[in-house]
């Protein structure tokens, strides 16, 4: 029974374009970088298996064009998300400054109250950050988010980011329990709440 998935969730990243979207999910999908990796246009759609906590889930990880000409499936790519990720560059402070917007947006469309949302301030590998790490904890929790910063081309947090945003999912069970074929309890779950592999909120270590 331990290799059967507990559940599969929809996970979103969302950001202005050439934050790194693809590069974060391409590392934590196939642990590679591409410095020449182009524009998304349209979806890009990975899957992947995680365990966190000794639960399984499958990942469904959708990646979204930034640029706005190509935006045209907001309503539907929202639409039955348990995470998304939010990415900024920390080496662009307009980045960082549209974050409001995208969660309007996240707000306008999603369909969950409760959906869990990770703030990841990519690119840390730069030289030059425009944006303080301080910064970006201060407006992850004025959102009630989780944190952290992370570079896809050197690894540096992306596993981190996405078993973080998946263990606070199981966490809330109603966000996916209806879909659950798995037979663990609430009390299962809050007992799994201590061991986190990376100790609980990354943004607070």
């Amino acid at each position: 029974m331990e290799d059967d998935v507990l559940t599969t969730l929809k996970i979103l990243i969302i950001g202005e374009s050439g934050v790194g979207k693809s590069s974060l999910l391409l590392r934590f999908t196939d642990d590679m970088f591409d410095p020449e990796l182009g524009a998304t246009i349209g979806v890009d759609f990975k899957v992947k298996t995680l365990t966190v906590d000794g639960n399984k889930a499958k990942l469904a990880i959708w990646d979204t064009a930034g640029q706005e000409r190509f935006r045209t499936l907001t309503p539907s790519y929202y639409r039955g998300a348990q995470g998304v990720i939010l990415v900024y560059d920390v080496s662009r402070r307009d980045t960082f400054a549209k974050l409001d917007n995208w969660l309007n947006e996240l707000e306008t469309y999603c369909t969950r109250n409760d959906l869990v949302k990770m703030l990841v301030g990519n690119k840390i590998d730069k030289d030059g950050h425009e944006v303080e790490r301080s910064e970006g904890l201060k407006f992850a929790r004025k959102h009630s988010m989780l944190f952290i910063e992370a570079s896809a081309k050197t690894r540096d947090g992306v596993q981190c980011a996405f078993e973080e945003l998946v263990e606070k999912i199981l966490q809330t069970p109603g966000l996916w329990e209806s879909d659950r074929k798995g037979g663990m309890s609430l009390a299962d779950l809050e007992e799994a709440q201590g061991g986190g592999g990376c100790g609980g909120y990354c943004s607070l270590i």
